[in-house]
């Protein structure tokens, strides 16, 4: 069995670097190519908004390390603001570019999922949230002048309900990734061998990039004998609305995912697409 992980470049990377620790066979597919925010003016000007802050949430790493990146002159963090995370990958990169521990709020290591629902769990009960500003920074998606993720819908409207005034920067564009040599050798064994591969899926939107990236020629033989793995309950329907013939969830943590990993490689496993 080999595992397909599917996280853009830097993250695929780190993740292949754990599964191979774990003495599993994990190749990076990038599906979600990361580059340059859409309008890097609107970033410095979120930047600039940050003292009128009560709380900054993060929606992913690389959204931290985009906005790091695109920090002027002069600008620091400021003392006292909150920086919201909804998963450990988010927080480390947090604490990677300086921001301290104790300003960070996310979902307890032992949270039974990572997401919008389980940072508002941690989030609530700091309000007051009356007339708070608060600044969701997030990726952007290439053609769409105000893309908006559903968890994060649901967190702007939440903290809107609560009272508080959100706005939106777009801190990076998300793409199709070109693949280099060794993923394009990787893609080609995938196709030809569908039964031998497992897809490592932590976003909606990469199951997206596989299907406009399926040959139609293709599509017959390799959905039902591809098997997934998503991080999340949202990311499993979308695999299992594509056609994947096994998809399984696990928690976005190592442990559980390699243990996923490996009851997927037993024969005793079956499907669990409807």
């Amino acid at each position: 069995m080999r595992v397909l992980v599917t996280r853009p470049a830097v993250q695929a990377g780190e993740w292949v670097e754990r599964l191979l620790g774990r003495g599993l066979d994990a190749v990076a597919l990038p599906l979600i190519a990361i580059d340059g925010p859409p309008d890097a003016a609107a970033l410095e000007a979120a930047w600039r908004t940050l003292p009128v802050r009560a709380l900054v949430v993060f929606v992913s790493a690389n959204a931290v390390t985009r906005f790091f990146a695109a920090r002027p002159s002069g600008c620091a963090w400021p003392a006292g603001l909150r920086a919201g995370s909804p998963g450990p990958g988010t927080g480390a990169a947090l604490r990677a570019a300086g921001v301290p521990a104790a300003a960070i709020v996310e979902p307890p290591p032992d949270s039974p999922s990572f997401d919008s629902e389980a940072l508002w769990a941690v989030l609530a009960p700091r309000g007051p949230w009356q007339e708070a500003a608060v600044l969701i920074v997030r990726g952007g998606a290439d053609g769409q002048d105000s893309p908006l993720g559903r968890g994060r819908d649901w967190l702007a409207q939440t903290l809107r309900g609560a009272g508080a005034t959100v706005d939106f920067v777009a801190a990076y564009r998300r793409g199709a990734t070109r693949f280099d040599a060794a993923q394009q050798s990787a893609w080609e064994r995938a196709l030809h061998f569908p039964a031998e591969h497992v897809w490592l899926f932590s976003s909606s939107e990469a199951i997206d990039q596989l299907a406009a990236r399926l040959p139609p020629s293709a599509a017959a033989t390799a959905w039902p004998r591809w098997r997934a793995l998503a991080t999340h309950a949202r990311i499993a329907e979308r695999a299992r609305a594509a056609g994947f013939g096994c998809v399984v969830e696990a928690a976005p943590r190592l442990d559980d995912v390699a243990a996923a990993l490996r009851a997927l490689d037993t024969p005793s496993i079956e499907s669990h697409a409807p």
